[in-house]
């Protein structure tokens, strides 16, 4: 596999990505105290056409005192066919962002047409070639079909973000507060995702008073593989992150079934039992992942 952004493998933990809009300078001073993994300064669907500009003034502005060692800064730009391409990236790209994220890619000749733009915008303003991520924007039927594609299309691409309010109006069907109509393309993003290599992002959940539909809503997105969801609220951060951390009980049996197993392979064996269980190659690597995502939370 080629070599891919830093962050899809062992750089930073990303569970939490919380927008903040573009035009708000009061809201990214506070975002910069919030607890999210990462932030989104958002030039597309939080900000309306009237302060386009102003908001790219804004995030150029405040971009260099929001790099935190530690947590990456993205700017979600407005789509390729918007028309406002360039002068997005050239008010995003600088040194320390990390990545750009773009909505709407359809399929994987979009993410070509943007990589040329942020080649040129690198190498003006000194930046290591192909060091800022792509975060594309899974949000129609015609991405879903391509997600696999475009998860592949750029050593850039660090993840596949799903965008279900995009999704489900271009699919003709309401969005609901239980998500059975998103069954199917969570599944699909996050598989491709990650035979990719990438990581699977999850939609954010709008109901942002809603804590419990958040928690059950993070549980549905963790079980069908994602490694984060996006927050659109400072109320949804600490929520979404330790969803999709273990739980206790889960690196307590972790840690033991590891004890187990190396017990029975010592004796010549790759299987052994826990509770009645079946305890084999791949469960012991599934603990031992376990506890790797809780070593590198305590180290963040």
């Amino acid at each position: 596999m080629r070599k891919r952004w830093r962050s899809a493998g062992s750089g930073f933990l990303i569970r939490s990505l919380l927008f903040v809009p573009g035009n708000r300078a009061d809201m990214m001073e506070k975002a910069m105290d919030l607890p999210a993994d990462a932030l989104i300064l958002d030039l597309e669907d939080s900000v309306p056409p009237q302060e386009k500009e102003r908001a790219r003034e804004v995030v150029s502005a405040n971009l260099p005192k929001m790099f935190k060692e530690g947590r990456p800064v993205f700017v979600r730009i407005n789509p390729l066919m918007s028309g406002f391409t360039d002068e997005d990236l050239a008010a995003a790209v600088s040194p320390g962002l990390a990545g750009i994220s773009l909505p709407k890619v359809e399929e994987a000749v979009d993410l070509e047409a943007i990589n040329l733009k942020i080649e040129w915008f690198e190498g003006e303003r000194g930046i290591e070639s192909r060091g800022l991520a792509l975060l594309p924007w899974i949000e129609s039927p015609r991405a879903l079909r391509n997600a696999y594609t475009i998860a592949s299309a750029s050593r850039r691409v660090m993840g596949l973000a799903f965008g279900a309010d995009d999704y489900t109006l271009n699919m003709g069907i309401q969005r609901s507060r239980e998500g059975e109509e998103l069954v199917y393309p969570r599944q699909v993003i996050a598989v491709d995702a990650r035979a990719a290599g990438v990581l699977p992002l999850d939609t954010p959940y709008v109901e942002y008073k809603d804590k419990e539909g958040l928690i059950r809503d993070c549980k549905r997105a963790k079980l069908a593989g994602f490694a984060g969801k996006f927050a659109i609220h400072p109320s949804q951060i600490e929520i979404i992150n330790e969803a999709f951390l273990p739980a206790p009980q889960e690196i307590e049996e972790a840690r033991r079934i590891i004890e187990i197993f190396e017990n029975a392979v010592a004796r010549g064996s790759a299987v052994a039992s826990l509770n009645g269980r079946m305890i084999d190659t791949p469960v012991a690597e599934r603990a031992k992942r376990l506890l790797e995502l809780e070593k590198k939370a305590k180290r963040e």
